[in-house]
């Protein structure tokens, strides 16, 4: 009993700090569109919101290294292996330099192609592409910062990263209201502001690593360097989850694209509508996501100290603890949710009903999202990394699709309710998936625990 009150309490300060990290950069994210929905231009903040599932798409394809690289550091510092733990360090962080530019590269050239093949309406396809295009010439920091984040969130460090981003943050509200408030740059400004803070919280995470003398490992840019073998363990884990979070991205822009259609039909308002209750969405989901993240680590590291029982101990706790960040935040987003949305849409009454259309089903079923997230963990935290992505690309996202090509075109089903039933559905059908094969493996696991250290 004992140490199952010191590993809920090791969960708890493990996920706090890493949920006010996904917060503070949801919320300053949200600064983003607020900003530009009181000083910016009357489309910015739709032309803001049709960019997320096109930067989610190619960010989350290379981000499910940063998850390989959490895992493979786990593994290492549950087995007490240092010396394969600093060939890890030194092979994420040179993948995250690539991986990061290449995507920059990318965006750059190919944004506004994808806004024009997800139908983005006429009045916003110029301002989204200035968007994006700045967005991604910021990419590398980004990817430089979520790999540093990982590694550190793998031995148990969550509390710098969010140091990390809460200074950039700041840096990045008060850029925001100094280029489009001050400066009138409009939404490229707030793209402007985004991309320095994120350089300054790259810059700061890369020199701790260099001067951090102490803990499982050490950093030096001067060793830097790809290692064969950790490189082919991080694509066999990262890869399939890189794919998983594009796939699933890739059915969001077709939902984004239906969205679109429908804002083609009734009024710019549905499409601003449902960018702000998006917008709200997300900082629940980040909040169950940061739990379903402790699945990783925790997992991992009991994987490699040999600790079967310690795993499902656990997952248990954590789908606790998104049951209850569930119901508090989607209640209280829900309670008030017209002074909330009318931060994004002033003086807007169309577009706040929109969002809270959107808003009552969507947040209704959202816990099945993190239990989806949860499983998904759980299966790659005790060596089964692809099978998630399969599971995912048939249940959510093969689903999804099929829903609007085949179900989404009927004029009964050809409205914004059904589109965002598909979420839930989709959720339920591929956390039951990953649950039943989470249950086979795990009953198979035949662990022994090495010479390590105490894991939690």
């Amino acid at each position: 009993m004992t140490e199952k009150r010191g590993m809920f309490k090791n969960l708890c300060i493990f996920i706090a700090p890493l949920m006010l990290t996904g917060l503070l950069q949801l919320l300053y994210t949200a600064s983003d569109l607020i900003v530009c929905g009181i000083f910016g231009s009357e489309n910015s903040v739709g032309a803001i919101s049709s960019t997320n599932a096109v930067v989610n798409l190619i960010v989350n394809l290379f981000m499910g290294f940063a998850v390989g690289a959490n895992v493979l550091m786990s593994r290492c510092y549950g087995a007490n292996d240092r010396q394969k733990g600093q060939r890890v360090v030194y092979t994420s962080m040179a993948i995250a330099a690539i991986s990061g530019t290449m995507m920059g590269l990318f965006g750059v050239f190919c944004s506004r192609y994808i806004l024009q093949w997800m139908g983005t309406h006429p009045n916003l396809i110029s301002l989204s592409t200035d968007y994006l295009v700045i967005y991604f010439i910021g990419t590398p920091f980004t990817m430089i910062y979520n790999f540093a984040s990982s590694l550190l969130r793998a031995v148990g460090d969550t509390r710098k990263p969010f140091i990390f981003l809460t200074v950039s943050g700041v840096a990045n509200v008060l850029l925001n209201m100094l280029f489009v408030a001050v400066c009138d740059l409009d939404v490229p400004g707030v793209a402007i502001a985004t991309s320095i803070s994120q350089f300054l919280a790259a810059a700061m995470a890369v020199v701790y690593l260099i001067i951090k003398k102490d803990g499982f490992f050490t950093f030096s840019p001067k060793k830097l360097r790809i290692y064969k073998k950790e490189t082919l363990e991080l694509l066999r884990v990262g890869l399939p989850a890189g794919l998983q979070g594009s796939i699933f991205s890739l059915s969001n822009v077709l939902i984004q694209s239906s969205v679109n259609v429908l804002g083609a039909e009734l009024g710019e308002a549905l499409i601003n509508g449902n960018g702000a209750a998006s917008s709200l969405e997300g900082f629940v989901y980040t909040a169950m996501n940061s739990c379903a993240q402790a699945v990783v680590t925790f997992g991992s590291a009991n994987y490699g100290a040999g600790k079967k029982r310690n795993i499902r101990t656990v997952i248990l706790y954590v789908l606790a603890l998104i049951l209850i960040v569930w119901a508090v935040m989607s209640g209280c987003i829900l309670l008030a949710r017209k002074p909330l949305l009318g931060l994004y849409v002033q003086n807007n009454p169309d577009a706040v009903s929109w969002g809270e259309q959107r808003m009552f089903l969507v947040l209704g079923f959202y816990f099945m999202c993190g239990f989806m997230d949860t499983f998904a963990y759980a299966l790659r935290s005790i060596g089964y990394s692809m099978l998630p992505t399969v599971i995912s690309t048939v249940g959510a996202c093969g689903f999804r699709i099929l829903w609007i090509f085949a179900v989404f075109p009927f004029p009964y089903f050809h409205n914004l309710m059904w589109l965002m039933i598909s979420y839930a559905l989709s959720w339920l059908l591929t956390a039951g998936t990953h649950l039943a094969f989470f249950a086979v493996f795990y009953s198979r696991l035949n662990l022994s625990p090495p010479k390590s250290l105490s894991v939690p």
